[in-house]
């Protein structure tokens, strides 16, 4: 199966497990609202909500024209890139995550910008059906959710 991913995929598996091991849950290609779909959202142990976006190449990032968009869906926000990235390409203020598909560590924290009390429900609410229907759809791939 590793074969098969493609670049940004192991990075994200690499930083699913970084982050697993921090006590978050984490759900990969997660769609926090119509047009938009972020690597990784982390739900952790304090019902914070962080965004990793994952990008293996230069091209991949210069590519990118949402980002800006996820930041309203987090309440802190990392790129994750591997150990040849250009770094400084990446935004003052957003995290940095280096990973491989292995693992990952935090070179630097975001600041923190809290949700609001009814988007933080409403996510925290979508994240969970997200993954139990994804959980779900592996014992069932036939089962149709409207």
């Amino acid at each position: 199966m590793r074969d098969q991913m493609q670049p940004g995929q192991l990075l994200a598996r690499g930083v699913c497990r970084l982050l697993a091991s921090h006590g978050f849950a984490v759900i990969e290609e997660f769609v926090p609202d119509r047009g938009l779909r972020v690597d990784v959202m982390g739900l952790g142990p304090k019902g914070e909500l962080w965004v990793v976006e994952c990008k293996s190449s230069r091209a991949d990032f210069q590519s990118d024209c949402k980002w800006q968009g996820y930041l309203e869906w987090c309440d802190r926000y990392f790129w994750a890139v591997d150990q040849d990235f250009p770094t400084d390409l990446l935004p003052d203020g957003s995290g940095l995550i280096i990973a491989d598909a292995y693992d990952g560590e935090i070179l630097r924290f975001p600041d923190e910008t809290k949700l609001a009390a009814a988007r933080r429900s409403k996510l925290t609410r979508k994240f969970a059906q997200h993954a139990a229907r994804r959980l779900h759809s592996l014992r069932d791939p036939d089962v149709v959710y409207n």
